[in-house]
């Protein structure tokens, strides 16, 4: 069985399933099936820099963001910005006008907003998590379809529920799923600790 594409995974979700009746609805079930990687996994393929300066006291959340890891502005020192709601903020620091150096980040709708209010366009750098392009007839790999094309699979497949009346396959599917990502999820967290001994730093 090859999942190197989006053409692939649509016929094995079609195999997979045994009903020739649902073939228009595989796209909707593998993107309710990506949607839910989104929602569970936080991997290094999800990673993106985020490197934007604040214009009148925010920056606009990117293009398919889902988390942010970490966020910095780049002074001598680096001054590390500390995640907190949109409430803390507001009431920590209502003077919403030049108000001195950033030290908190949150999010609010699509922007984020910061504690002081910022007194100058700085830079924030940093991480955050996004959703990779969806997969379509246009868009046929990504890194899930190299690296984990059975975890694709088997998301998509939990999908089908609604579909299969009680089918008993679908618990072994979301059984599979849960495996697959909690595999995804912890090669992840190996690889990012991998090379030496973790030991504690002195500042």
């Amino acid at each position: 069985m090859s999942l190197a594409n989006y053409s692939d995974l649509k016929a094995a979700v079609a195999r997979w399933m045994k009903r020739t009746d649902l073939a228009e609805f595989i796209p909707d079930f593998i993107a309710m099936g990506e949607a839910r990687i989104y929602r569970d996994l936080r991997i290094r393929a999800m990673e993106t820099a985020l490197n934007a300066t604040i214009s009148g006291g925010v920056i606009a959340v990117p293009a398919g963001y889902v988390e942010l890891k970490n966020a910095r502005i780049e002074l001598a020192p680096v001054r590390t910005l500390v995640r907190k709601d949109a409430e803390w903020i507001y009431a920590n620091y209502p003077m919403r006008s030049g108000d001195g150096f950033p030290k908190f980040i949150a999010r609010e709708t699509n922007s984020f907003i910061f504690g002081p209010y910022p007194d100058s366009g700085y830079t924030v750098k940093g991480t955050y998590y996004r959703r990779l392009d969806p997969l379509s007839d246009d868009n046929t790999f990504n890194w899930f379809t190299t690296n984990a094309p059975d975890l694709l699979l088997f998301a998509a497949l939990c999908e089908t529920e609604p579909f299969m009346k009680n089918d008993a396959r679908v618990q072994l599917w979301e059984a599979k799923y849960g495996s697959v990502k909690d595999q995804v999820q912890s090669e992840d967290n190996r690889e990012a600790f991998s090379g030496s001994p973790l030991s504690m730093t002195a500042r």
